[in-house]
């Protein structure tokens, strides 16, 4: 029986098969279970940081559109990443107005952390769950991952 509060949180789609709010409420509320397993970093910062640790070197345009954010927003994601010493920027030598981000040693090594922090939070919430719930999850997970645009790992 869902609280007050979580009542409000749910948009009134529809009913008990309200599947997007739902979901929506229920992605929200895992997210924030995890958010303090992503090694000091803010969501964007570390969502950020996996892009560039795994595709960079690459241009703050190309980063901005890749994380469907804002220039501004990149700027600023990419400046406190620099300062915490977890990505560099170098010029563009074809054009030097021109730079690009690529993550550091220390960077990697951060990304590696928080990913094993936030599986290991996530193998927890899972603990709660009955064993018929978590083939429930496991046979969702395709469909997850096309909802939110992540490829499934290679079998």
């Amino acid at each position: 029986m869902p609280t007050a509060h979580e009542a409000d949180e749910r948009p009134s789609a529809g009913g008990d098969d309200d599947v997007s709010g739902r979901l929506a409420l229920a992605v929200g509320r895992l997210n924030r279970r995890i958010r303090s397993s992503t090694g000091g970093l803010s969501h964007g910062q570390l969502s950020a940081l996996s892009t560039i640790v795994r595709t960079g070197p690459l241009r703050p345009s190309e980063l901005a559109a890749i994380e469907v954010a804002a220039a501004p927003t990149i700027t600023r994601i990419v400046a406190e990443l620099e300062a915490r010493g977890l990505v560099e920027r170098t010029p563009d030598p074809q054009d030097r107005r021109s730079l690009f981000v690529s993550g550091t040693d220390a960077g990697t090594a951060l990304l590696l952390e928080a990913r094993s922090d936030r599986a290991r939070a996530v193998a927890g919430i899972l603990a709660e769950l009955t064993p018929e719930q978590v083939d429930a999850v496991r046979s969702a997970l395709p469909a997850l991952e096309q909802a939110a645009q992540v490829a499934p790992p290679a079998s």
